[in-house]
């Protein structure tokens, strides 16, 4: 009888998990998604409304985000200190906790993310402009007051958000978005109609609930069924 009961237990818990239920604010309204550059697109991106999403609690979090062209990380012995100025370029530095001590030019470049994972420091370039758009992941090394890097992957377009998911990485690009892997890259959407609706953030609950923040608006996307759906922001 207990063990009857056990698994009944489990069996209600695993649907439990299962039957995830996020509350989207009233003023987002779930929208057919536009074709990319049509009037309806065009709208999205001509408003300044920038979203940021974030759980907290379990609770989905919607704030007005503004542009940050500056990542930061505490490390041993100082901050690296990451700056993407656009297509007026940026770099990596490692800025000594010792005042005394001088900044430490580690690379140029469009510096979108620097983190760790598993004991590693990595860090994310990235930029669109114009023409352009592309991006890379390099792994860093520290011997000392020494700094060295190895790129370990290109994108084909400027990673714009970011996040960790268990093992996972999540990259929403300009116009695509990824899964990295054991450092194996997996594109799940391709040519998306975000596409200069400038992805900023994502918050993740599982696989079939992974939110991103754009201009306009946020989207929901689930990663096993490859699905999407737009939620407009309307005043």
């Amino acid at each position: 009888m207990n063990r009857i009961l056990i698994i009944a237990f489990l069996l209600l818990n695993l649907t439990a998990c299962s039957q995830v239920k996020v509350n989207i604010p009233k003023n987002f309204i779930e929208t057919e998604i536009p074709k990319p550059y049509s009037g309806e697109w065009r709208e999205l991106n001509w408003a300044r409304n920038e979203f940021r999403v974030k759980f907290i609690d379990n609770e989905l979090n919607i704030e007005k985000s503004n542009h940050r062209n500056k990542a930061e990380l505490k490390i041993e012995g100082g901050n690296l200190i990451g700056i993407n100025r656009g297509e007026w370029g940026g770099k990596l530095s490692f800025v000594p906790s010792n005042k005394n001590k001088e900044e430490i030019k580690i690379k140029a470049g469009n510096i979108k993310f620097i983190f760790e994972f598993k004991s590693k420091t990595y860090f994310i370039e990235g930029l669109a402009h114009l023409s352009y758009s592309g991006g890379a992941l390099f792994e860093l090394k520290k011997d000392g007051q020494n700094f060295s890097y190895e790129k370990l992957m290109e994108f084909d377009d400027a990673p714009e958000a970011f996040t960790i998911y268990g093992n996972k990485f999540l990259i929403a690009t300009h116009q695509n978005f990824y899964v990295i892997e054991d450092f194996k890259k997996e594109i799940i959407f391709e040519n998306t109609f975000w596409s200069s609706l400038y992805p900023n953030s994502i918050a993740v609950i599982d696989n079939e609930n992974v939110y991103i923040g754009i201009r306009s608006g946020l989207i929901k996307l689930d990663l096993a069924n490859k699905n999407m759906i737009f939620y407009k922001y309307t005043e």
